[in-house]
């Protein structure tokens, strides 16, 4: 690629195949769906005659629109959009939505006259996708994500009957819409149909009712000893009894008529608005039936032919035959299928979910358009006037806004949003719910070979619903996944590539990608280890090799083929790697690994988070905001760089050039880099010097040791934006007010805010300080006559106002960097009610802390313990102070040995090295990697990278330094000093660099303390979590340990007046403020919840005294009560609502 950095690889093996677009899964689905011209031009070089758009599709689908006579009709045709209303950051900062107009040609012909009325209709504004792969929804980004669900077909299965323990089999005809045709074998040996999950009849007597005699059965089925069996039970005696007999199950209680019979039965199954296989579902019954002859694959019904081969396939499998001989002589295997098969799963990607939720828009407004027909005068009525294009509108925002697919982009660093755009999800609509979904569904299939990464999936309940496309990975027209292979003719490996589903994958046989093969393609050794159907693994003679891998990535995705020495990491351990490196935050500056594994650029570049470069040409004018290249075609483009946004989870998003005026460029340099990238590459942490090694037990379970230069050079410091907005709106007692006029305020608290009440840029605020002045009237009370007088000479000036400003939240801090405001004055677009909206920025500058938590790549993960002083930690003999201390029990158990060989391999990467001599180890090395100077950067691909030996070796080579002594032995081991003492350790210690991430999971955002807050409105107790400001319950577990101890007044005091007591907390804080005695506690407020609970079940409740006299709970204590606390200044009725803005 032009313009990357010069990285040497440790890959041996040659790949005849660049890694796709990682985004293709996102943009080529949506492309299909609107039907651009580079989807065109792609499928006209497949070989598709008239390729249909996705949109085109649905249009085609519900037309014509005829009315209940048939005298009219209403058909739509040529789906186009116009230009997008507004540029992708507009539309970011103005909560708008990118979309473009969509315009339909809508042609309405009344058959009676022969007239036709044509329109272009606008059919309301339609979302767009952006470069990256994104949606942008009133303002913010959101991805879809893709959909694996079980592909329409004809599936067969067995199962063991547990009384007789006789194999029963059965087969589902499963449809995309439509009604499920189930028929199994029984335990008497007779065949049985369900038509829509009803109640089971023979299957016989769905044959007669499509016109089958007893005699052509037998026939067919060759008189079998099932069918014959099933006749014997089938009382029915003709077509139209059989009929009759299916209604009655389907229509239980409704009169059966021949006709409603004949019309029910067609309208199931042979009529395409109401049964619908999908292409996809035709292309899997044709393959499973060996009907490739009969039914086109654009006949997405079932026919009588399809019925039949299925039940003909169900007897012949039960009978125990291997082939079955279909009409036209092709024999076809029999065998069952397995569900959780990559050949019967397939993707509901973007392009299809939006389309299908455009159906179900189209199919409400048909309705629409019929009702229309019938109630306007046949000569004034206009396409226009026919359509009304609300249910269509609100169709696709409800999928936008609410769907489960369609989710809040994961912005937390460039990687974590490419994972987002090519993760596969079997939840959703039409697909599982983790409740129901058994442990076969989330394991490893050998199918996902290629397709679905085995490592990277969540590790809670979503395990294994939840996964990540392959690198190679592509999705075909049918929605099914297919990797490349490299094809092999007579033992010779050629660089032609086939793309195989995982049904044809199983008809192969194929060698891995490290199978060694000499210069001309031919496999060194006379037998290849490959594998087969159903994962089976042997050693075969080369000639029967049929394709061969493309790369040794190419099973893993792009997350896990970034972390190097995978192949020495235990699986679960490489999971927790590849989830973690999406949690890394970016860093003030990035740094690029030591150790790769070659995936850093195309994942940074494919991310979209970089500037790249579109034309070849020269770089004409540099600075921080923009760069200008002049193209050699002679075209100038100025590119803008993105300045400390913020991004969906509060990270900062900063672009910056690194390139130079008078530099010359090629199209697809990376010309600027974004977050968490360097040079180009995706760099999510730091190379620290590590040692690992246990320090004074402050170490011990995973804590980390950091030194305190981390701190001061700002090495793993980070920087957070926080978005804080409020509104004015009109309320009942008038409009709200943005000002800097705001009550019972001193003018130190509002020295930072301008004239207009919000605060400047630059202002260093912190948790309490006002960020916008609002003042919203108070409710008009009962006025005195001091107030009266100041009314009648003030006027409206002294009307009462309270202050709701927008203050920081509790806990936060920071500057401020940006400012938006947006009202109606402007013309800017706003929520009903509302006036005015500001909304402010503040940026967190956050150094790293003890409690903030820390990953390498192979899963380990830790939080700091301890941050010591440069001059306590151990160092090295020249005096080097190690940055982080790792504790050595981190390892052994958990088997992610690539952290070690990371650590070693990293440390000669940052020496440099000089191979002399030609070392045995060394004769695989490429060229470029036997020798190189301090700070070269290596690669270490996943299943193609360092071996020990050659690890081991060039540790012996690494060049002295400045003093001319080498730090690291042959073992990767130094002597260590210990900071305090000067002493030696006693032993040699593992040190060398590795990479290490600061993670989202900070110390500052999870530490909460509170001294009085919101109290829950109903039990009078506090609310839990930070999020609500909440504090500590006294629980019914801690009121044990109270009474174990005796502790009587100390739990009455808990339990009343510091908890829900709401008079007593009243009345002890007027006695404190007196100075006087504590009064005796009252009724807690959730003793009161209780008989409210009690009479609700019917029950008179009363409450007796120590000496037996009834206790009256009044009710209207309330309003003294309240006065009382409103004079001391106490706010009582919290909502659990109340946001934290309100409390500070």
């Amino acid at each position: 690629m032009p313009g990357a950095p010069n990285r040497v690889s440790f890959a041996k093996l040659r790949e005849p195949l660049e890694v796709p677009g990682l985004l293709d899964v996102q943009t080529d689905s949506f492309e299909w769906l609107i039907g651009s011209p580079r989807w065109r031009e792609v499928a006209a070089a497949r070989g598709d005659a008239t390729p249909v758009g996705g949109l085109e599709e649905v249009l085609y689908e519900l037309s014509p629109i005829e009315d209940f006579s048939g005298s009219m009709s209403l058909s739509f045709s040529d789906p186009r959009f116009d230009e997008v209303k507004a540029p992708v950051d507009e539309c970011k900062d103005k909560d708008m939505t990118y979309a473009a107009p969509l315009f339909v040609t809508a042609e309405f012909i009344n058959n009676n006259t022969g007239e036709i009325k044509s329109q272009t209709v606008f059919m309301g504004d339609f979302p767009m996708m952006t470069e990256k792969g994104t949606f942008i929804i009133n303002g913010t980004e959101r991805v879809v994500v893709s959909q694996l669900v079980r592909s329409p077909g004809v599936y067969f299965d067995e199962t063991i009957d547990k009384s007789t323990e006789k194999l029963l089999h059965s087969v589902k005809v499963i449809p995309s819409r439509g009604a499920w045709l189930e028929f199994d074998v029984d335990k008497r040996d007779t065949v049985g149909v369900r038509i829509d999950r009803k109640r089971r009849q023979p299957v016989t007597v769905l044959l007669k009712a499509l016109g089958w005699t007893a005699e052509q059965i037998g026939e067919r089925f060759g008189f079998s000893e099932i069918m014959m069996s099933t006749l014997e039970k089938d009382n029915t005696a003709g077509t139209d009894e059989a009929l009759l007999d299916i209604y009655r199950k389907l229509r239980p209680g409704e009169p059966p008529t021949k006709e409603s019979a004949q019309t029910l039965l067609e309208n199931l199954f042979f009529k395409e608005k109401r049964y619908d296989l999908a292409r996809v579902g035709r292309y899997k019954v044709n393959k499973k039936l060996g009907l490739n002859t009969q039914n086109a694959i654009t006949t997405t019904t079932l026919t009588e032919e399809d019925v039949v081969a299925t039940i003909e396939y169900l007897v012949r499998l039960h009978e125990g035959q291997s082939t079955m001989t279909v009409p036209g002589g092709v024999e076809v295997p029999v065998e069952t299928d397995d569900i959780d098969h990559f050949g019967n799963r397939r993707l509901r990607t973007v392009g299809e979910l939006i389309q299908n939720q455009i159906r179900v828009g189209m199919s409400r407004m048909e309705r629409v358009v019929r009702e229309r027909m019938t109630t306007q005068d046949v000569e004034a009525i206009t396409p226009q006037t026919l359509i009304n294009i609300r249910p269509v509108v609100a169709a696709i925002k409800e999928f936008f806004g609410t769907s489960q697919l369609s989710q809040f982009m994961d912005q937390n660093n460039p990687l974590s949003g490419l994972t987002h755009k090519r993760r596969l999800s079997a939840l959703g609509p039409g697909g599982l719910s983790r409740e129901r979904a058994g442990l076969e569904v989330r394991d490893v299939h050998p199918s996902h070979y290629g397709r679905m990464c085995p490592i990277e999936t969540p590790e809670g309940p979503n395990i294994g619903l939840i996964g990540s496309l392959s690198v190679y990975a592509r999705v075909n027209p049918f929605g099914f996944i297919e990797t490349p292979y490299r094809k092999v003719v007579d033992g010779v490996v050629t660089d032609e590539i086939h793309y195989l589903t995982a049904d044809e994958e199983d008809r192969h046989v194929v060698a891995q990608a490290n199978s060694p093969i000499d210069g001309d393609g031919r496999f060194v050794e006379s037998r290849v280890l490959v594998r087969r159907k159903a994962g089976e693994v042997e050693y075969v003679p080369s000639s029967e090799v049929d394709y061969m891998d493309v790369s040794p990535r190419q099973m893993v995705s792009v997350a896990t083929a970034m972390i190097p020495f995978l192949e020495h990491d235990d699986a679960n351990r490489a999971l927790m790697g590849a989830n973690m490196q999406r949690q890394a935050v970016p860093l003030v500056r990035s740094e690029a690994p030591l150790v790769g594994t070659g995936m850093e650029l195309r994942a940074a570049i494919d991310a979209g988070d970089v500037v790249v470069a579109e034309k070849a040409g020269v770089i004409e004018e540099v600075s921080a905001d923009y760069i200008t290249v002049m193209a050699d075609d002679g075209t100038r483009h100025t590119y803008r760089m993105r300045k400390f946004a913020r991004s969906n989870h509060g990270t900062c998003a900063n672009q910056s050039p690194i390139v130079d005026a008078g530099e010359r460029v090629e199209a697809g340099q990376v010309i600027a880099d974004g977050p968490c990238t360097e040079n180009g590459e995706m760099a999510l942490g730091k190379n620290l010097l590590v040692a690992i090694m246990p320090w004074e037990g402050h170490n011990y379970e995973d804590a980390i040791i950091l030194s305190n230069r981390l701190v001061e050079e700002d090495v793993l410091t980070s920087i957070h934006i926080e978005e804080h907005e409020i509104d004015a709106r009109d309320t009942k007692l008038g409009a709200e007010e943005i000002t800097r006029d705001i009550p019972n305020v001193s003018d130190e608290v509002l020295a930072d805010l301008d004239e207009r009440g919000i605060v400047r840029i630059g202002a260093e605020v912190r948790d309490g300080d006002i960020l916008v002045g609002k003042v919203t009237p108070k409710g008009e009370t009962e006025l005195t006559p001091e107030e009266r007088l100041l009314r009648a000479i003030f006027g409206e000036k002294a009307r009462e106002v309270r202050d709701t400003s927008l203050k920081v939240p509790h806990g936060e801090s920071g500057k401020v960097i940006g400012i938006r405001v947006f009202s109606r004055e402007d013309d800017d677009e706003l929520p009903a009610g509302v006036n005015e909206l500001v909304r402010v920025y503040v940026a967190q500058k956050r150094k790293i802390s003890d409690g903030d938590k820390l990953a390498g790549r192979h899963g380990n993960k830790g939080v700091i313990g301890k941050i010591l002083p440069v001059e306590d930690m151990p160092f090295l003999p020249d005096g080097t102070p190690v940055d982080i201390i790792l504790n050595t029990h981190g390892v052994p158990r958990r088997m992610n040995i690539g952290q070690i060989l990371e650590t070693h391999l990293g440390w000669v990467a940052k020496s440099g090295w000089n191979i002399e001599g030609g070392p045995e180890w060394a004769a695989n090395l490429p060229e470029d990697l036997l020798h190189a100077q301090p700070n070269q950067i290596v690669s270490t691909p996943v299943f193609d990278g360092a071996k020990e030996e050659e690890l081991q070796g060039m540790l012996s080579c690494t060049l002295p330094n400045r003093d001319g002594e080498v730090m690291v032995n042959g073992d990767g081991k130094a002597v260590l000093f210990d900071g305090r003492s000067g002493e030696p350790f006693p032993y040699p210690v593992t040190v060398g660099y590795m990479y290490i991430m600061k993670l989202h999971h900070l110390v500052d955002d999870k530490i909460h303390a509170r001294s009085t807050g919101p109290y829950s409105m109903i039990t009078q107790q506090p609310l839990g979590g930070k999020a609500q400001f909440g504090g500590q319950r006294f629980g019914e577990m801690e009121c044990w340990a109270m009474q174990a101890y005796g502790a009587a007044y100390t739990l009455q005091e808990l339990l009343t007046i510091k908890s829900d007591d709401t008079v007593g907390r009243v009345k002890v804080y007027e006695a404190i403020v007196k100075g006087e005695n504590i009064p005796e506690p009252g009724i807690p407020e959730s003793f009161k919840v209780l008989l409210k609970e009690l009479q609700s079940l019917c029950l008179n409740v009363e409450v007796l005294s120590s000496d037996g006299a009834a206790i009256e709970l009044r009710e209207g204590e309330d309003e003294d009560l309240e006065r009382a606390a409103a004079n001391l200044g106490i706010n009582l009725s919290r909502n659990e609502s109340a946001s934290v803005e309100d409390l500070a």
